[in-house]
């Protein structure tokens, strides 16, 4: 079995004449703004209760904080793709910088709800066009295989370790300084961004696309904003609530509308020829269980640590850095130097299983468990960083890996795009499921406690996580090991 022959997209030969200072300039700089994308998915949510009472927000409204940014992001993702081919992946990054440092700004200055909220909004836009042209100019910078392979081991760690220091910032920023400090930290992280990209290489924007493809942007934005935000409400609602199923039936209609336009259009947004590739739908699909079986996973980790175990969010953040450190190792030092010399699969499928056993670990918890957090959540949170670190490069190099120079923005795009989905369901779909067994156990088992029943609700949805990441495992493996051997 040999690994596939990976070239990267749209790459220029006057990128190769580069000096090395350069090329590693690009990864300081999309590093950065791959933080600053990630970190916003979590560091507001510990922040939120401090601004809410701040700013006077309702109950019912204060989800928006959170909705506004991943239904922009989520729904423009690959609108954004497509804008960082045409404009150039250089320049599309660079405004995706700018616009969400001043749109954080505006968030952290905010004077009352509906300011927080299309501030939150802005930098989901921004971070539509940023996060595609980051992963587009990693790829094309970085040629050579080793090279290429620490710099996406680096790149994923950041990506790893991004939700959990959002919690630890989030809840540091808030307990010693101010809530809006959680929106403020973005402006100098995306001010030295923007500074390092004057030695980032220059790039040309790719012609001859031909016009925007209006129908498939309209169709797209609305059906992944509508399954978004049907994601979000499933957590307070249910998954039966009539708006839930509504949302959910009308996005999947929409993007089965999308996808009958993408087949027919003659410059289309997503060319299906992306999505057709074995080895790139295996990576597309590993990636979305992944952060389902993650999102749902780090959710645990903030009620249990919490409600459970007695701690604070700060104390609940610091024990993530575990599963963030071991990230870094399993991204840098596991796949980084592996890349190129290992078939992806042989990074991808370990790296699953190794995040599932992690999870099984969990699933043995009961309320009277002694030495919780060095005979469990240790042992979890290192196995599912180091399967994290391990699965996420190989599957943005796949990803993102032999395809049209053209079709490199939609390549990258649909890969934040997997990733995106599958945090805003993981995180819904195990918290019901955690909450609904919780509520069963605590009605049907004799001498039930609150307690209990909680610590109950969560092994039943670490054990759904752990089936998920079987699942993965079982399902992507024919796919990349069919297309390594093609």
């Amino acid at each position: 079995m040999n690994s596939p022959d990976i070239k990267p997209p749209g790459a220029e030969p006057a990128v190769k004449t580069h000096d090395n200072r350069r090329r590693w300039w690009t990864l300081l700089a999309v590093s950065a703004a791959q933080l600053l994308v990630v970190l916003d998915g979590t560091i507001v949510n510990i922040a939120l209760p401090s601004a809410q009472t701040a700013l006077g927000m309702s109950d019912a409204s204060r989800q928006w904080a959170i909705t506004a940014y991943a239904l922009a992001f989520g729904g423009l993702l690959l609108i954004g793709g497509r804008v960082s081919s045409a404009l150039g992946h250089r320049r599309t990054f660079i405004i995706g910088l700018v616009g969400f440092a001043a749109s954080s700004a505006l968030g952290g200055a905010a004077v009352n709800p509906g300011m927080l909220f299309e501030a939150r909004a802005l930098q989901g836009v921004f971070a539509a066009a940023l996060a595609p042209a980051g992963l587009s100019l990693l790829t094309t910078t970085f040629t050579e295989q080793r090279e290429r392979g620490r710099a996406f081991g680096v790149f994923a760690a950041v990506g790893a370790a991004g939700s959990a220091l959002g919690l630890v910032a989030g809840g540091l920023l808030t307990e010693y300084t101010s809530w809006r400090w959680c929106l403020y930290i973005n402006v100098p992280i995306a001010l030295f961004a923007v500074g390092g990209t004057a030695l980032v290489p220059a790039d040309r924007p790719i012609r001859g696309g031909g016009r925007l493809d209006v129908a498939g942007a309209l169709l797209s934005a609305a059906g992944f904003g509508a399954v978004v935000y049907a994601f979000n409400e499933a957590e307070p609602l249910g998954w039966g609530s009539p708006k839930v199923l509504a949302l959910l039936v009308g996005g999947v209609l929409l993007l089965a509308a999308f996808a009958a336009v993408e087949v027919r259009a003659p410059s289309p947004l997503l060319p299906m020829r992306v999505l057709s590739h074995r080895a790139r739908a295996g990576a597309l699909v590993s990636i979305t269980l992944m952060f389902v079986a993650m999102f749902g996973f780090y959710l645990f980790m903030s009620y249990y640590t919490q409600t459970v175990l007695g701690y604070s969010p700060v104390q609940a953040g610091l024990t993530l850095i575990i599963n963030a450190l071991a990230a870094l190792l399993g991204s840098t030092l596991i796949a980084g130097r592996l890349h190129g010399r290992v078939p992806p699969a042989m990074l991808i499928l370990p790296g699953l299983i190794a995040a599932a056993a992690g999870m099984l670990i969990l699933t043995r918890l009961t309320p009277q468990t002694t030495d919780v957090l060095p005979l469990y959540l240790v042992p979890a949170l290192v196995l599912t960083g180091l399967g994290l670190g391990c699965v996420l490069p190989p599957t943005a190099g796949l990803a993102t890996s032999d395809v049209h120079p053209y079709d490199i923005g939609a390549a990258s795009a649909a890969y934040n795009a997997s990733q995106q989905l599958g945090a805003a369901l993981g995180t819904a779909l195990l918290n019901t499921i955690a909450t609904s067994a919780a509520a069963s156990h605590l009605a049907s088992a004799r001498h039930a406690t609150p307690t209990g029943a909680s610590v109950h609700g969560y092994t039943t949805a670490l054990t759904v996580g752990f089936g998920i990441l079987l699942a993965a495992a079982c399902v992507t493996a024919p796919l990349i090991l069919k297309q390594q051997r093609s």
